[in-house]
């Protein structure tokens, strides 16, 4: 199946072009200009295939993230399975992987990866020679994860569980902390169970959303009532995190603030950005005293 690599298309001319490219495979090998490829198909498909291209024309008009629909997304020329209940990968996701790497290069050490849905984050550290644990509290998401890494010859240890209630003695180099923290319900008792986790000089990656107005209109309404990126209900803007209270929470669990960038989105250019600001996406890098 053809791996579309976009959350969200303005022109719903080639959404409709993408979505039916998807639902043929014998002609993924040919470089044929796709609307003379659409005329083919359309000539030859039966109507239950006409039924089911309707069927994700509409739920795509519904702004509906093509990840979704099609059930899976690419992410470090890898593709995974996504649903509604797991986050749709995005590039600073990617970034966090590339700046992992200057870090720690050929060096062996042991990751956290912490709500680690279908394994987004930890393959690509499994690849690169890290050794990882990656928890999740959704055993679907882990369910997910191991197949996926099964099917790659991936050795990592998924355990059903979050920070607070996974039984280890092991301590860990690096955790991430990727777009959970504004979802839990006790934040102090979350980093803090985190913090327990980590090595003396380890180091913690916190990705998350900011609590100010811009926040609210970019990542609830934008993102999930106007862009569809995310389901209706995903965030709750009294959950969001703001740098300065990250900070104060770490502090008290012997962590020290080393680096904090922005994540700006470019949505004429479709892209990430790494920025100064920080009122909406942010990433945070904290080292154990």
């Amino acid at each position: 199946m053809f791996v579309v690599l976009f959350n969200f298309i303005n022109n719903s001319k080639l959404d409709k072009k993408f979505l039916l490219l998807c639902g043929f495979e014998n002609f993924k090998d040919y470089y044929v200009r796709i609307d003379i490829l659409e005329k083919l198909f359309l000539k030859i498909i039966e109507k239950t295939k006409i039924l089911e291209f309707n069927q994700l024309i509409q739920r795509r008009s519904t702004k509906e993230p093509i990840a979704y629909i099609l059930k899976e997304k690419e992410f470090w020329s890898k593709s995974f399975e996504v649903d509604k209940f797991s986050l749709i990968p995005r590039p600073e996701t990617e970034l966090m992987v590339e700046q992992l790497v200057k870090i720690f290069q050929n060096k062996e050490i042991n990751i956290l990866d912490i709500g680690c849905g279908g394994g987004l984050l930890s393959e690509p550290m499994c690849r690169l020679g890290a050794n990882v644990t990656a928890i999740d509290a959704s055993n679907k998401n882990i369910a997910i994860a191991n197949l996926h890494a099964k099917k790659n010859n991936l050795k990592i240890n998924y355990i059903c569980s979050s920070p607070e209630k996974l039984k280890t003695t092991k301590k860990f180099d690096v955790i991430l902390n990727m777009e959970i923290v504004e979802h839990v319900e006790d934040v102090n008792f979350f980093l803090k169970s985190c913090a327990n986790l980590l090595k003396k000089n380890g180091l913690m990656f916190v990705a998350t959303i900011n609590k100010t107005l811009k926040s609210y209109i970019f990542a609830i309404v934008g993102a999930e009532y106007v862009l569809r990126w995310l389901p209706i209900g995903t965030h709750e803007w009294e959950k969001f995190v703001k740098p300065e209270e990250l900070k104060n929470i770490l502090i008290k669990n012997n962590l020290n603030l080393k680096k904090i960038d922005g994540m700006n989105f470019n949505i004429l250019k479709d892209e990430w950005n790494v920025s100064k600001d920080l009122s909406v996406n942010y990433i945070a890098e904290f080292k154990k005293n």
